[in-house]
């Protein structure tokens, strides 16, 4: 079994000493969401559950480990199913293999029909079973209200687990159904420990959990990609040489969002705050509040498009353009 973070252990074992057949697991990205709520079908599909979650041993977890519980549905976009490695239903493989469609990055009504009748059928192995939605909040209105009745008038024997990173997207109906769990933010010290032990070297690991804004699933994610975590110190300085290349390993979409990080952590240092994604001293000393404060907005006008722009080298060398541009600004 994975190591599971501590933060992630005490929010599970809680839960589980509580009463619920549907919980709504909320909170800002990389505070692992995913993780607790899979913590939580373990234990409740386990043959052998303690007060400290599943057992890890038995056959329940280890078909689990395996993707294939027979009494457990996961339903995500098709894109996250292929990275966590759950299966597709066999419909849905066949159309993607045979090049009808590309795998949704919503997730589908099709799989939630699917799900509501599953979750009519007995259990296979007689511990219930589990639905577990993530990330919720990319469910459209025709799936959520697919999930609705389900909710309301739920069989006796299954459990709903729904785990978002934008809980305020869902229909109210939805959110008026479930228990709801905030993620707790665990502390440097705890995170920078955990990412440890992932293998993370403790100098990158201040980096990136600084980065990813104190999320540790977020941190995690940026140490794995494989970038340079001095690079990453260096970048702000380099934007204000209009160096393109400090953003040529990126989208467009990933280049805006650390555009924002940057202008988020120098309007902080011009009201006399502390910078959340990078160390003071690695921030230029540069950018009128006037400027900054326009260029946050046309950061949050490049963000609508970023996802598909018409030529990309050409949108990161305007992004990187005004970047300069805005440093340099008096006003």
């Amino acid at each position: 079994m994975a190591d599971i973070a501590p933060w992630i252990a005490r929010q599970r074992d809680a839960m589980l000493a509580q009463r619920g057949h549907a919980w709504l697991l909320h909170g800002p990205s990389g505070l692992g969401q995913y993780a607790l709520a899979l913590e939580l079908a373990r234990a409740w599909l386990c043959d052998a559950p303690t007060a400290h979650g599943a057992c890890g041993q038995c056959a329940s977890c280890h078909g689990i480990a395996v993707r294939t519980h027979a009494d457990l549905r996961v339903l995500m976009p098709e894109v996250q199913m292929r990275q966590l490695g759950w299966p597709l239903a066999e419909k849905a493989q066949d159309e993607i293999d045979e090049k009808k469609r590309k795998p949704s990055r919503e997730i589908r009504v099709d799989a939630m029909r699917d799900a509501v009748e599953f979750a009519q059928r007995t259990s296979a192995r007689g511990r219930g079973k589990v639905v577990l939605v993530f990330p919720a909040e990319q469910m459209n209105a025709v799936t959520a209200n697919a999930l609705l009745k389900t909710l309301e008038e739920p069989p006796g024997d299954v459990r709903f687990v729904l785990a978002s990173e934008a809980a305020h997207q869902l229909l109210p109906t939805i959110r008026s159904r479930c228990l709801a769990h905030t993620l707790r933010w665990p502390a440097a010290p705890e995170a920078l420990a955990w990412l440890a032990r992932q293998g993370v070297a403790q100098e990158a690991a201040q980096v990136w959990l600084r980065a990813a804004g104190g999320r540790p699933d977020d941190a995690l994610a940026l140490a794995r990609a494989g970038r340079d975590p001095q690079a990453w110190a260096r970048l702000p300085q380099a934007l204000a040489r209009g160096e393109v290349a400090a953003l040529a390993d990126m989208t467009p979409a990933q280049a805006v969002a650390v555009l924002q990080q940057v202008c988020h952590d120098l309007l902080a240092l011009r009201v006399g705050a502390e910078p959340r994604y990078f160390a003071r001293a690695d921030l230029p000393q540069l950018g009128a509040l006037g400027a900054l404060t326009r260029w946050a907005g046309q950061l949050r006008q490049e963000a609508r498009g970023a996802e598909h722009p018409y030529n990309a080298p050409l949108m990161l060398e305007a992004l990187v353009a005004q970047a300069r541009e805005t440093l340099h600004s008096r006003d």
